[in-house]
């Protein structure tokens, strides 16, 4: 009964994950060490892959998660 089929969901998702990541890279070369963690911590909420992301960027390498 109308609304957005499942994959259209999805793909949408992933186009608004990909504009915060680009968002969040932008926003990491001029960030503190605390900020980083905190946008790690963001990246985690935003998606499952978020440890990969997070390892591929170089941030929180060490920190422990909060989870």
């Amino acid at each position: 009964m109308g609304g957005i089929s499942d994959r259209k969901q999805e793909i949408k998702r992933r186009r608004h994950r990909k504009k915060k990541l680009v968002i969040f890279k932008r926003k990491l070369k001029k960030a503190t060490a605390s900020e980083k963690l905190v946008i790690a911590d963001k990246i985690r909420n935003m998606t499952p892959g978020a440890e990969i992301i997070i390892a591929n960027l170089g941030i929180d390498a060490d920190a422990p998660k909060k989870r």
